[in-house]
Order: structure tokens, then sequence, then C-alpha cells
């Protein structure tokens, strides 16, 4: 398992900022921000960490879904049912003076930046670009992060044949998008090409029947297939694209469908199976590592300031760490009640983010986030949040704070 030194960014500076501003060991603060979407009413709220004071509430146009770019400084609502994706500035900038960085803190504020298309489903940062690929469309519009606060956006489009529930993925002066079923496009697709700068295809269509689920991790791309995953690289600027098969070892009747990239080491975690989770290291001579949950498993994230670790919520409403170097469950503590995974895949269950020292879990039927010292998993505590809180960023870091 290869270290990574990337930028803290995603879930990681997120679950940062989610904690708050406090002194950290070398005199700088730990600043922390908290987005949280509503379940049941088109509403995101963004909470100061450490005190669990709501900063500000953002009316959306349906339902989000919530995710942080890889710097940490925007954070976008995908809206499926509202037609549109909004970008959001999370009022923390990071600039590295390499000694030490500086944190920019300012108030969080709706961009002009709004995205829109029919039914916007699968969200990627990649290399400071955001791909947005819309279902109803079979198309994705590619954005920079950079243009956005600045408001001069342009939108990249990139086509496939027919509306699917799809992915792009930016890598330089290439992007990869997935192919439809020829037969049937409303079935998931059979693999993936990639396209230059002019939209031509470049090389053969790299298959991967049943695709559901992209990751980044390091310099590594991964894309869940039925028959195990595409493993995507670029050492020379070109994507170079290998299939690393499911191990013999591994449940035939199971799949990976959601992937999160290790911050810190290059790794992946996926589900596989209901109850079970499946950390993959594609340089390991043995890649896949299978970790079965006590029973159904209801969320999971990556942790990024403490590497080596991961976090899985069952329904049973207990939170297991995961030690991702030993591969095995090292604490595990009860939460929340017990949320089933019966019924539809958008009832409102719980969802993770790492926040620098803390893990938060929403709690969206009791109306409050719970909050868990990651090194005890003892939970620290309730901070409530009027509704139903559901999908959660954390977004933020460590530095000289200028206000």
């Amino acid at each position: 398992m290869r270290k990574n030194r990337g930028a803290l960014s995603g879930i990681g500076l997120a679950a940062v900022l989610a904690l708050g501003p406090a002194q950290a060991a070398d005199g700088a603060e730990n600043v922390w921000r908290l987005f949280v979407a509503d379940r049941n009413e088109p509403v995101m709220h963004v909470l100061d960490a450490a005190s669990g004071e709501t900063i500000e509430s953002f009316t959306l146009e349906s339902q989000g879904r919530l995710y942080a770019s890889e710097s940490g400084e925007t954070v976008f609502a995908v809206q499926a049912d509202g037609n549109v994706a909004a970008a959001f500035s999370t009022g923390i900038a990071e600039d590295d003076h390499g000694d030490h960085a500086d944190l920019d803190v300012t108030a969080p504020k709706a961009l002009d930046a709004k995205i829109a298309g029919e039914k916007p489903v699968h969200f990627v940062a990649h290399h400071g670009e955001i791909a947005i690929f819309f279902d109803g469309e079979g198309v994705a519009r590619v954005v920079r992060e950079a243009e956005l606060a600045a408001g001069g956006m342009q939108q990249r489009l990139v086509e496939t044949a027919d509306p699917h529930h799809g992915i792009a993925i930016p890598m330089g002066a290439y992007t990869i998008v997935s192919v439809p079923d020829g037969e049937d496009p409303s079935r998931l697709p059979v693999g993936v090409r990639v396209l230059d700068a002019d939209g031509q295809p470049v090389g053969e269509i790299a298959e991967c029947p049943g695709l559901h689920g992209e990751a980044a991790s390091g310099r590594v791309v991964a894309i869940a297939c039925d028959t195990g995953l595409l493993i995507v690289r670029a050492p020379g600027g070109t994507p170079e694209i290998d299939h690393l098969a499911y191990d013999a070892s591994l449940p035939e009747d199971a799949k990976v469908s959601t992937l999160v990239g290790g911050r810190g080491l290059q790794y992946f975690l996926g589900n596989f199976g209901s109850s079970a989770v499946v950390l993959i290291d594609p340089e390991d001579e043995t890649p896949f590592r299978l970790i079965e949950l006590p029973l159904r498993r209801v969320h999971f994230a990556v942790d990024p300031v403490q590497a080596k670790f991961a976090y899985a919520l069952t329904e049973d409403g207990r939170l297991h760490q995961i030690d991702v170097l030993a591969g095995e469950i090292v604490k595990s503590a009860a939460v929340t009640e017990p949320y089933s995974m019966d019924g539809h895949w958008n009832d409102p269950r719980p969802r993770i983010a790492v926040a620098g020292d803390e893990v938060i879990v929403t709690d969206p039927l009791n109306g409050v986030l719970h909050a868990l010292d990651t090194r005890s998993l003892e939970e620290t505590r309730e901070i409530p949040l009027a509704g139903a809180p559901y999908e959660i960023v954390a977004v933020g870091g460590s530095g000289a704070v200028h206000d």
C-alpha cells in the first residue's frame, strides 16, 4: 500500500473543517466546516464544527447530494430532481508557503456557477476539474474549479451515444467516459473509452460490464465492474487502462458498486455484498482483502487525517473503525438507533464524514449529528440540527488563519 502525499482534499479537507477553530500543536489553527443536506427539504446547512452553530443555510432546487472538490474550497450540491448542480464556496482557502500554510477564512456563499441539465447524478473531481454526468442526456459537463469563484466558468461538453447512468473522468487533455449498453441503454454501462481534447476516441473500448462506481487515490483511478476493476494510470499523460479481476477467494455472488479512495495511503475501499467491505491495493500481490461486517452496511468512509483508518456503519447503529493496514476491525461503538437497510435505497439513513480527530455521523430520524473521537471512538457530543440531516461533507485544514 503506497503512501499518497497529496494535499488534504475531498472528504479529508471537509473532515478537518468540521472540527472548527482550534489551536494546533505548532500554533496554527484547525478550521473545519460541515455541509449538511436535509433528506426531506431542499436545504443545505453550513455548520462551524467546533461550536456546532449554523453559519448559513442555502435553499436548493431539490434534495441535494453533496461533494467536495479536491481543494476543499468548493462544495457541490448535485440535485437530480432539480436538474442542476450548484456550487458553493466553503469559505476556506489554503495558501501553501512551503514550511507552513495560511488559511483564508471567509463566509460560505453560493456561487453564480450552476451547471444545468437533465438529471445530474455522477460527480467526479480530478486534478482541478469537475465533471458532472447528466443521465437524462448522456452527456457530461466539465468545468475548472479555478474559474468558479472568478465567475468566468466555461463548460466543456462531453457526449456519449445515449442517455444512461454514466460517468466522465477528466484526466488532463483526456476524458474517460462510460460506454452505454447498445441494446438497452437503461442498463448499466458496458465499458469506458478514452477521448482526446477534441472528443475523438483514443484506442479501443475497455470492457467493464455493469459499470458502477469510481474513485481516485494518489495518481490511480479505479472503476468498478461486474468482473473486477479497471485501473487507470497516466504515466506519460495518456491514460492507460488495465483490468484487475476479482480474486477467486471473493464471494462469487457480489461485486463492488461503490468506491472511495484512500488519502495519505494509496488504496481503495469498496462495498462487496450487503455486509462486507473490500480493501483494494492494485500494487499488491494480493490486491483484495475482504472484511466481513457483523450486519448489513449502511455507509462507509476513509479517514484522510489518520490515513490507516476507515469507518463503516452497520444497520444496528454501530460504527466500526477499520485498520486498513491490518485489514480488520479494531474498534466498534454504538452511535444511533438501528436503521434497517430494508426499503428504498434513498430512505433517510446515517452518513459519515471524518473531521480531523472526530467522526461525524448524521442521524436523520432524530435531527442530530453525533461526534465521536477517532482515537477512542467515544461519543463526545451531539449537535442538534432541525429537520432530517442526511448527506454530509466536512472541509477544512490547519494553518495560520487570516479572517
